[in-house]
C-alpha cells in the first residue's frame, strides 16, 4: 500500500476542519486514503466528533492536523507493509526497527523537469513551488518533530533518483527490503 498525497480530505474529515485549513498546515497537498481514515475513525471516534460550527484556533488546527497525520501514520504502519511518503513519517517511526527510511535526492533541474512533465506545475511557477514545498516540508518536520528532515543521518537510504532513476532507485529499495528479510 502506498500514502502518499491520499492524505489531506482524510485529516480534514477527521479533525472537523475545512480542506484548505489542512492542505495550509500540511506540508504538502491534497488527496484522501479512505481505507486507513474509516479504520482510524472506528479505532477511536470519540476523537472525531465535531459540529463543525466551531472554528478551532490556528495553533489548535496545526497542531490538531499534526495529531490526525501521526494517527493515520501510525495506523498505517500497524497494517503491515506500507510505503509512507513525507509527513515526517521518518519521525513518527523513527524508532520502529521494522521501518525503512529513505530519502531522495536529485538537482534542481531534474526537479524542474519531473514538476513540469509529470506533475503538471507551471513552467512559470516551478521553482517557486519547489522552494515552497521544501520550505514547508523543512518546517513541518521542524516544528512537529524537532528534527531537520534533511539531516541524512536518519535515513537508511539516500538514493539520487537523477542517477538512478526512479525505477534504479526503486529497485535498490527492493534489494535492501529482501537483505532485511522483509519479503
Amino acid at each position: 500500500m502506498l500514502v502518499d498525497n491520499e492524505f489531506v480530505d482524510q485529516v480534514a474529515r477527521l479533525a472537523g476542519l475545512p480542506r484548505e485549513e489542512v492542505a495550509r498546515h500540511e506540508e504538502r497537498a491534497p488527496g484522501l486514503l479512505e481505507r486507513l481514515a474509516r479504520t482510524l475513525a472506528v479505532a477511536s471516534p470519540e476523537m472525531f466528533i465535531t459540529t463543525g460550527e466551531t472554528r478551532v484556533p490556528v495553533e489548535t488546527e496545526e497542531e490538531l492536523v499534526a495529531q490526525m497525520t501521526e494517527r493515520v501514520i501510525a495506523e498505517a504502519a500497524a497494517e503491515g507493509r506500507v510505503v509512507l511518503v513525507g509527513r515526517g513519517a521518518q519521525a513518527v517511526l523513527a524508532t520502529r526497527p521494522n521501518a525503512l527510511h529513505v530519502y531522495v535526492v536529485a538537482s534542481k533541474p531534474f526537479r524542474r523537469k519531473v514538476a513540469i512533465e509529470r506533475l503538471g506545475v507551471d513552467p512559470a511557477k516551478v521553482d517557486k513551488v519547489i522552494d515552497e514545498t521544501d520550505q514547508h516540508r523543512d518546517q513541518y518536520v521542524k516544528t512537529h518533530y524537532g528534527r531537520d528532515r534533511q539531516d541524512l543521518t536518519q535515513y537508511d537510504l539516500v538514493l539520487n533518483a537523477e542517477r538512478l532513476g526512479f525505477e534504479g532507485a526503486a529497485e535498490l529499495i527492493v534489494a535492501e527490503i529482501k537483505r532485511r528479510k522483509w519479503m
